[in-house]
């Protein structure tokens, strides 16, 4: 799930300095829950979202960062705890979502410094994958590629097979192939692929 800046121009075109990303801290809470209501127009479900990943029970502690200019909270990512149901055993993977950015700070590069730097930490925490749902044009330039025909099953049929992604990393063995199952948090907040507004 993921609201960002889908802008190829360089990082931060503007006459300041350029954002800081660093570890989210708890005296950015109010600013990451403004991001995410006002990058998605949503008030409360994303926002929700990433209070309830921030302490829910997992295999690891969720990884979170934001883009800071001036000290304010300008965009934010976090990688959660997910699953890998592979043929030899389960695999702990992170999940990259949601990410977003305030829209008068869209197009500048931020989201794809955010892509980065997690996929970067995830890394450097010998984590094997980090699955997502969101553009392919925007994710395929950053590291990320069909899920589906990397090996990976969907964990719902409501989700684009273009739109379910996968960032493969250094710790990542061929035998790591499954379906991919988010966290109980994904579904409680109904985050996980698209309803049918019809239905």
């Amino acid at each position: 799930m993921t609201a960002h800046d889908t802008s190829d121009r360089p990082p931060f075109a503007s006459s300041g300095a350029g954002p800081v990303i660093r570890q989210e801290t708890a005296d950015d809470h109010r600013g990451v829950r403004e991001v995410h209501a006002r990058a998605f127009g949503d008030d409360e479900r994303i926002p929700g979202l990433v209070e309830a990943l921030r302490v829910a029970e997992a295999p690891s502690a969720p990884m979170s960062f934001v883009a800071t200019v001036d000290d304010r909270v300008v965009g934010h990512v976090l990688l959660s705890a997910g699953r890998l149901d592979a043929p030899r055993r389960i695999v702990d993977v992170l999940t990259l979502s949601p990410l977003g950015v305030l829209p008068e700070f869209q197009r500048q590069g931020i989201g794809t410094r955010l892509v980065a730097h997690a996929l970067a930490a995830a890394d450097a925490q010998e984590v094997p994958l980090v699955f997502l749902e969101g553009s392919p044009h925007y994710y395929g330039a950053r590291g990320f590629e069909g899920a589906v025909a990397a090996g990976f099953r969907s964990p719902s049929l409501r989700i684009p097979e273009v739109a379910f992604q996968v960032a493969r990393l250094s710790a990542h063995e061929p035998w790591m192939t499954g379906t991919f199952v988010y966290s109980d948090v994904f579904w409680a907040f109904d985050c996980v692929g698209l309803r049918d507004p019809e239905a």
